[in-house]
C-alpha cells in the first residue's frame, strides 16, 4: 500500500511539473522533469532511499523557478511540490516500517501514516486549487487532476475508516 501511493506520488509529481513547463512552451524542461521521475522510479525499485533527497530538492526547485522567476501557474508548481514531498516522506517511512514488531502493528501505522499524509496532500491541492482560482487559471486539466487527487485521496480515508470498523 505504501509503495503504491509512493510510486502515484512520483508520478503526479513529476508530471505535474512536466504539464506546467510544457504548458508554457518549455518541451526540453518538461522532457528532463520526465526522465528524472522515471530515474526516481527506477531508485524506488533498487531501493535507494538516498536519492529521494535528490527528489525532493529537484522537485522544489523546479516548482520554485518555474513559480517564481518565469511565473507558471501556481497549481502546477503546488502539485510538483506536493508530489516531492509526499514520496520523499514515504520513502523514508517504509524504510522505518521495517522495524515494526508485528504485521498487526505495521498495518496500523501504515495505515494512519497513510491518512494524515493523503489529508495533507488534500489540503495543499485545495490551497493550489484556491491559488489558481485567485489568478483565474483553473481550467480544465487542473479539474482533471483535482478529481483524481481527490479520489485517491478518498479511497485512503474510506479504506482507513472500514479498517477500524
Amino acid at each position: 500500500m505504501t509503495l503504491f501511493a509512493l510510486v502515484i506520488s512520483i508520478v503526479i509529481g513529476s508530471g505535474s511539473l512536466a504539464w506546467g513547463y510544457l504548458q508554457f512552451g518549455l518541451p526540453q524542461f518538461a522532457r528532463w522533469i520526465i526522465l528524472f521521475g522515471a530515474a526516481w522510479l527506477f531508485a524506488v525499485w533498487q531501493r535507494w532511499r538516498w536519492f529521494a533527497y535528490i527528489g525532493l530538492i529537484f522537485n522544489f526547485l523546479a516548482a520554485a523557478f518555474g513559480l517564481w522567476f518565469l511565473n507558471f501557474t501556481p497549481g502546477w508548481m503546488f502539485a510538483g511540490a506536493i508530489g516531492g514531498l509526499t514520496a520523499w516522506d514515504l520513502t523514508d517511512f517504509r524504510h522505518r516500517l521495517r522495524f515494526a514488531a508485528s504485521d498487526e502493528e505495521r498495518r496500523v501505522v501504515e495505515t494512519r501514516h497513510l491518512v494524515r499524509i493523503s489529508l495533507l496532500a488534500l489540503a495543499g491541492f485545495g490551497l493550489a486549487s484556491l491559488a489558481m482560482l485567485l489568478k483565474f487559471q483553473f481550467n480544465f486539466e487542473w479539474a482533471i487532476l483535482s478529481a483524481i487527487v481527490a479520489a485517491l485521496g478518498i479511497t485512503q480515508i474510506i479504506a482507513w475508516f472500514r479498517k477500524r470498523s
